[in-house]
């Protein structure tokens, strides 16, 4: 027990911590330069267990249950800001304060700055790995030909290194990988290396069609060739941070397209997983070293700042959603209609996380486990 607590629980919670405080810093940092006044910032929720009040009045607090956290502004009816409260009563001087008299392109930078402090702390991350150790890749040198293949057919050979596809040149594996797939049975005119010669050759990837478990059909095309190779190249800082920056917005593409997926019923949700799944690769990279508990920060904050940006009202998106609306209106939506769709998101997302922490369990078969005993 006390084992499991310090190998998966303590890890999960010090991540969790990290990514939150970054979180609501952004949030806290954009609203005291809008000339907000911060009542409180806490890492968790529940009941205070310590805190200290800043000179600026702002109380920071770690609090009891630490499963997330918030900033609450003046005029806030709540942490998690889903209404305002005694605007009408408010002074001069409070009016200046209060969030909720901001103008529309304040209040919209406050809420987006938390999403947007995960997104940088992330690149932040990934740039310092790539720097300091190096980033990993395969190069684009072929150390397989599968029999029979595309590949195969239009000659290419063991050693072989693709230079370009399609016109789109071609840095690692991944590079070439992304140009076929898409491309099923298309003639791919490709530049190879060979015994130091440059080649031109047209490669048709055969088409691959896999049934999902909905009964869809998905096509796609492959080469047959594989790369076996890693190597490691580290990058100056100004080209870490270029780097890490188009990987952070790719892989911000990446998971938008798996969730669309999921919606559109091409993709399992077994996929999707909850507190319980994290808590438990949690512990698994901090027993892996510094450099891939790093690197599983900087994921873990991409997926955080994306979440929240989802238009659900109660997170940072429906918030941004809101204002969309008004502006686009002219005024904001009545209080009303505000605080049903903030009584629906919460909802959604109380649903959303009963069902993560089930397949959580079913994968960690839990629910195996207590069938057996009941059983």
């Amino acid at each position: 027990m006390i084992a499991g607590l310090v190998d998966y629980v303590i890890p999960f919670l010090i991540i969790l911590t990290i990514l939150v405080f970054v979180h609501e810093m952004g949030h806290y940092l954009i609203a005291r330069r809008a000339g907000v006044r911060v009542e409180v910032f806490s890492v968790g929720f529940g009941r205070e267990l310590f805190g200290w009040t800043a000179a600026s009045g702002t109380r920071w607090r770690i609090s009891a249950i630490p499963l997330g956290g918030y900033v609450k502004m003046f005029g806030d009816a709540d942490p998690a800001s889903t209404g305002a409260t005694g605007l009408d009563e408010m002074t001069t001087e409070q009016r200046a304060v209060s969030f909720h008299h901001k103008s529309l392109k304040a209040r919209a930078a406050i809420v987006a700055a938390g999403p947007i402090a995960n997104f940088l702390f992330a690149i932040l991350l990934l740039a310092g790995l790539y720097a300091i150790v190096g980033r990993p890749y395969a190069p684009p040198v072929v150390d397989e030909v599968v029999a029979g293949s595309a590949a195969e057919q239009a000659g290419i050979r063991i050693g072989d290194v693709f230079v370009s596809a399609d016109g789109a040149s071609v840095k690692q594996f991944s590079d070439l990988r992304r140009v076929v797939f898409s491309r099923p049975g298309e003639p791919l005119p490709m530049v190879i290396e060979r015994d130091g010669q440059r080649q031109n050759v047209t490669i048709i990837p055969e088409p691959v069609t896999e049934t999902d478990r909905f009964g869809t059909q998905h096509t796609f095309g492959r080469l047959g060739v594989r790369s076996n190779q890693v190597s490691i190249e580290r990058l100056n800082p100004f080209s870490a941070v270029g780097v890490a920056t188009t990987e952070t917005w790719s892989i911000v593409g990446q998971t938008l397209d798996v969730v669309g997926q999921i919606i559109a019923g091409t993709r399992g949700t077994e996929e999707l997983g909850g507190p319980l799944r994290i808590a438990q690769m949690s512990g698994n990279v901090a027993q892996s070293g510094w450099i891939t508990t790093v690197w599983f920060v900087a994921m873990l904050s991409i997926n955080l700042g994306l979440i929240n940006l989802f238009p659900i009202p109660v997170l940072d998106g429906g918030h941004l959603l809101f204002y969309g609306v008004e502006a686009l209106r002219g005024r904001p939506l009545g209080e009303r209609a505000q605080e049903w769709a903030s009584m629906a998101g919460l909802t959604l997302v109380i649903a959303l996380m009963l069902f993560v922490t089930w397949n959580d369990l079913v994968q960690l078969n839990v629910v195996t486990y207590l069938g057996s005993l009941l059983g």
